[in-house]
């Protein structure tokens, strides 16, 4: 089966975006995960699927797969691309959309400097909406990870994040605790792992072990989660600048309303790959 694609990236964060309404998709799961492979397909950290709506006074719906196969809820880098995508593949001229998610309504808008922002609706810190296990509410929880403790905050972007301020995020240990945070068992939909460095007030590094994809080179739901909880533990203040491997993204947010993603969105080539009917 031959399938048209697109590959593009937000600060280094790779997809693979698949335009569902003018070729029928019907994927399944090995074949995501064949599509993801660097080695034997394309190579991504997440696949998009550009489908249309049912839903009133929404432009598209948008569906996202890790690499492992799995669906999640929200992915803000991907939302970058989604937009610089259905623009440039001329399924719309309107310059900011409204998106169908599995966690709600989005609106990336492109912006004149070839950025773009997304509207990613207001952060949820109740562990019941991450979900995450425990009977506190508590800003800092202590999570016990193998046979060491660390101190999380957990945000819910449409998606669950556990934050983590480091000293150092060059040799934070994120390869080691990263996994072991996104299968603990507190989290029953698993969860992404962040590793943030506060700077300034204004400037963050971070890194991020996603559910799904491993360490990826920024995580956009990430920044924003990490900002998030910066900000709440009174250690950051909005604007925010947040560094990561790939690449530079702005995260605002007043405390109360949406928090705003800004950042780069590109394509970096099209083609098109036939998938074997029985991909492991």
């Amino acid at each position: 089966m031959k399938i048209r694609f697109t590959k593009m990236q937000g600060a280094g964060n790779d997809f693979v975006v698949l335009d569902a309404i003018r070729q029928t998709l019907a994927l399944t799961t090995p074949q995501i995960r064949f599509i993801a492979d660097r080695h034997f397909g394309i190579g991504c950290d997440q696949i998009l699927v550009v489908e249309k709506t049912t839903l009133p006074d929404v432009d598209f719906r948008y569906r996202i797969f890790n690499a492992d196969g799995g669906e999640v809820e929200q992915c803000g880098n991907g939302a970058r691309c989604f937009v610089r995508f259905v623009h440039e593949q001329g399924l719309t001229t309107q310059r900011q959309i409204r998106v169908e998610t599995l966690s709600g309504i989005i609106s990336p808008q492109l912006e004149a400097t070839g950025e773009v922002t997304v509207d990613m609706g207001r952060p949820r810190f109740l562990p019941a909406e991450i979900p995450f296990i425990s009977e506190s509410d508590a800003l800092v929880q202590t999570l016990v990870v193998g046979d060491t403790s660390v101190d999380i905050s957990v945000v819910s972007m449409g998606n669950p994040h556990a934050v983590q301020v480091v000293a150092d995020i060059d040799t934070a240990p994120v390869a080691q605790l990263g996994p072991l945070i996104e299968s603990h068992v507190r989290f029953p939909r698993r969860v992404n792992a962040g590793f943030m460095q506060v700077l300034d007030a204004h400037t963050a590094r971070l890194r991020v072990y996603e559910r799904g994809a491993g360490e990826t080179l920024a995580c956009g739901t990430g920044a924003c989660a990490a900002v998030v909880a910066g900000i709440r533990r009174q250690l950051l203040t909005s604007p925010v600048r947040v560094i990561t491997r790939g690449g530079e993204l702005t995260i605002a947010w007043n405390g109360a309303d949406s928090v705003l993603l800004t950042g780069p969105a590109m394509t970096v080539f099209t083609g098109e790959i036939d998938l074997p009917e029985d991909s492991k």
